[in-house]
This record gives structure tokens, C-alpha cells and sequence, in this order.
């Protein structure tokens, strides 16, 4: 949530103050000149007046230069990726300042807008364009002395960290809504819960069970309708394996595949949790780089564990990460991951039966919108059939992957980069409903 602080500025080291002439003091000065060059006066008349307007310049800066001003910046804790938050920033102390302009600097990893205004007060939205923990700037004030003439760039405040997180609230949303039953136009996720798989008790049939529960046998003896009650199986565990390696890195839509799998982690971790199932998680490339073992109530610990992870430049070791999966109790594993060709998916192939031996194997990837698009757009020329071709090419070729992954036993999610996550929870949800788990 974000927080007000109140910070003091203009301490020793917070920025020089270079005196900077106004555009007043620009058009005073060009007056003179004009007036000099049109009017017969003394040469010496001129020359007063500049060290006239000189010595209000001085006076000017060094009035503006001694004001110590104070900030009340409203400083988010956490961001989601690409979700902006309120944001403002109110600078105190300017007094008769003639003009004020003021601007939050931010690296490329964040986005302020506006990015300044003119005035004491900044309000607009900050956001998180990238994972991790980024730096946010103090804010920089460019006033005016009370003349007009010089102004002085004062940085105020201090210097904070923003942690920006995958979209555990959006996440959380989804979990809300599959509870109230109801569907979202994210992702439209409507699968309920199934009817559980460990028996409980034989009771009277009513109107809104399913059909499955029917218990005929007991129908038959007691002469009345009478359904099976099950309880639905808690406890289980839930794994998510994360691919790290280069093919994580390239672009979909305006995110990277990596920031749509964290993202669809943080979907999955919280339904999991929702569900009464352990979740944990584990992060590779050619090694394995981060590992949290499954545990209750485990959603926020997986995305903390997971969120500041970077796509790296080496091929992906699925068989190293499997094996280190593979030895735990029996679970749900999700691999995300990307499906490029046969070619790229070569290693994901050989090591799949490591783990679908002991467990339930779930490989999720996001579709590329290019290649679809590609495929479905009319061609307008030559160089636009030959994109259509080897975009379908690749399609056929992911296609063949998907063929070849569920033949092994393992079950393949492909959904759009949005709505990724929405469907590895309805294939989890699946996965209970059949006891697979």
C-alpha cells in the first residue's frame, strides 16, 4: 500500500545550486539591447543598467539559493508489473517563489506521468515497468527567486527503494471470484472446484448434486434417491518450475515470456492456496537457481522467492531441475516454460519422463500474438506471405511439441500472455476434479 512520508531537502550533498537566468531576465536583457542599439544614450548608460540587472540576478539566486524546502511524496511499498498506483509529490517552503517546476526523475525500470508539472504539487500514477527492486530518485524542484530573474534546481528528499512484484492482487481478484462462483472478464475463469475424490458419507439425494454421485446400489436398497458425499482432497502439493534460460527472454505482447510465467505463477501459487494445497517452487537454467519447498499458505513466499528472476543467455537444463523436483513426494509440477519448435523443445522431450514417472506433469507457455497474427492477417505482399509461412511453420512445429509432451503423459496449457494463468488454474482444478493429483 503506499505511504506518505515527510522528508527534508537542501542537506549537504542533496545537489549543487547553479544559478540558472529565467526567461524574465532573458527578456530584460534584450530590451536593454534593443533599447541601447535604437536610442541615442551614453555608453555608459547601458552598462548600468546590465549591472543593475546583474546585481538583481544575484540577489535573486541568492534568496532562492537559501530556501530549505520539505517533502510529502506518497511512497508505494510494493508494485505490481505494469499496474500504475496514485502517486504524488507536495513540496513545502518556496514562499514567494515566481514560478515552480516540479519533476520525480525515475529510471527506465519505472514511469511517472506526468513526469513534472509546473507547481508545488505532482499527482499522477507511478509503474513498475520492470521485476526487482528499483531505486526511486528524490524529487527535483527548479524555482524561481522572488525577482524573477534567477532559479535554482533544489533535490528534495531522499532516495527510495520500490520493489515491483508480479500481479499478486490480480491474482488474488481471480481467487475472489472463483469463490463467489462467478466469471471475470479476466480470463473468464468459471471452473469450480470438483466433487472430490475421498468418500465421506452416503446422504439423501437432493436437486442440485451431480448426477455422478448417484450411489444406485444404496438407491436401490433404501427405495429413495441417495448420493455419495466426498470430500475434496486437501494437502496436496503444487510445484512450479520456472525456466529461466534464453528462450524466456524474448517478447510477448509488452511483456517478456518470463514476466507472463511469473505472472501466471502468482495466478496459480494463490488458487492453490485457496484450495488447501502446498505450494512451492523451484527456478532453473543450466542450474537451479532459487528452490522453496512446498508449504502451506505458501502463494506470497513463492512470488517473493521468485520475483526479482532474470532470463539468462544459456540453454535451459530441464533434466538437472526435474531430477532436483523428482526426488520430493508426489505433486502437481508445472513447468513454465516456452515451446518454441521441436528443435528448442528437444531437452523438455528427454527429460519429461523423469518426472511424469512419480508425479502429475503440467508444461504451461504462453502463444505468441505475432505468429497468430501472421497467420490470420491477409498478406499484402511478398514479404508478408513469407512471414505467414514461417509463422505458420513454427505453429505446426509447437504443435508437434504439444503432441509429443502429452503422448509422454504430461498435460500442455497454451493460452495468450493474459490469460495464462487463468488456465493453468482451470487445468489444476481439472487435474483435482479427476484425481490426478
Amino acid at each position: 500500500m503506499p505511504t506518505p512520508s515527510a522528508t527534508g531537502g537542501n542537506h549537504p550533498g542533496s545537489g549543487r545550486s547553479v544559478p540558472r537566468p529565467t526567461r524574465l531576465a532573458a527578456l530584460v536583457i534584450a530590451l536593454v539591447a534593443i533599447a541601447s542599439a535604437a536610442l541615442p544614450v551614453p555608453a555608459f548608460v547601458p552598462l548600468l543598467v546590465l549591472g543593475a540587472i546583474t546585481g538583481c540576478f544575484l540577489v535573486d539566486f541568492l534568496v532562492a539559493r537559501r530556501r530549505v524546502l520539505t517533502l510529502e511524496r506518497t511512497e508505494p511499498e510494493t508494485l505490481s508489473l505494469l499496474v500504475p498506483v496514485p502517486f504524488r509529490a507536495a513540496v513545502g517552503g518556496l514562499g514567494e517563489a515566481r514560478s515552480v517546476r516540479t519533476r520525480q526523475p525515475v529510471p527506465p525500470t519505472l514511469a511517472v506521468q506526468p513526469p513534472w508539472v509546473n507547481g508545488d504539487l505532482l499527482e499522477g500514477e507511478l509503474t513498475g515497468r520492470h521485476r526487482g527492486v528499483h531505486e526511486l530518485p528524490p524529487v527535483t524542484v527548479r524555482a524561481a527567486g522572488p525577482l524573477g530573474l534567477a532559479s535554482v534546481d533544489h533535490t528534495v528528499g531522499t532516495s527510495r527503494d520500490v520493489a515491483v512484484f508480479p500481479d499478486l492482487p490480480r491474482a488474488r481478484r481471480l481467487a475472489a471470484a472463483r469463490r463467489r462462483g462467478k466469471a471475470t472478464d479476466e480470463g473468464r475463469v468459471r471452473v469450480r472446484l470438483g466433487l472430490g475424490t475421498e468418500f465421506e458419507m452416503i446422504r439423501d439425494y437432493t436437486q442440485d448434486d451431480d448426477i455422478r454421485q448417484v450411489n444406485w446400489i444404496a438407491t436401490a436398497r433404501v427405495g429413495r434417491p441417495m448420493s455419495n458425499q466426498y470430500r475434496v482432497e486437501e494437502n496436496r502439493d503444487v510445484m512450479c518450475v520456472v525456466d529461466t534460460g534464453r528462450l524466456m527472454a524474448s517478447p510477448a505482447g509488452a511483456m517478456s515470456r518470463l514476466d507472463v510465467a511469473l505472472n501466471a505463477v502468482a495466478v496459480l501459487a494463490v488458487a492453490a492456496e485457496e484450495s488447501g494445497d502446498r505450494v512451492g517452487a523451484l527456478a532453473f537454467e543450466a542450474k537451479v537457481t532459487r528452490q522453496l519447498a512446498p508449504r502451506r499458505r505458501g502463494a506470497e513466499a513463492v512470488v517473493r522467492a521468485l520475483y526479482d528472476l532474470e532470463p539468462v543467455e544459456v540453454e535451459s537444463d530441464y533434466e538437472r531441475a526435474f531430477f532436483a523436483v523428482g526426488r520430493q513426494k508426489r505433486a502437481l509440477v508445472v513447468v513454465f516454460t516456452d515451446l518454441v519448435d521441436d528443435g528448442a523443445a528437444r531437452t523438455l522431450i528427454a527429460a519429461t519422463p523423469v518426472l511424469a514417472r512419480r508425479h502429475a506433469v503440467l508444461v504451461a507457455s504462453c502463444t505468441d500474438p505475432d505468429l497468430a497474427a501472421a497467420t490470420t492477417r491477409p498478406p499484402r505482399d511478398q514479404i508478408e506471405v513469407m512471414r505467414a509461412a514461417v509463422a505458420a511453420e513454427l505453429l505446426a512445429s509447437r504443435r508437434r511439441v504439444v503432441v509429443v509432451l502429452q503422448a509422454l503423459g504430461a498435460v500442455v496449457v497454451e493460452a495468450p500472455p493474459e490469460a495464462l494463468g487463468p488456465a493453468c488454474v482451470g487445468a489444476y482444478l481439472r487435474l483435482k476434479q479427476h484425481a490426478r493429483l
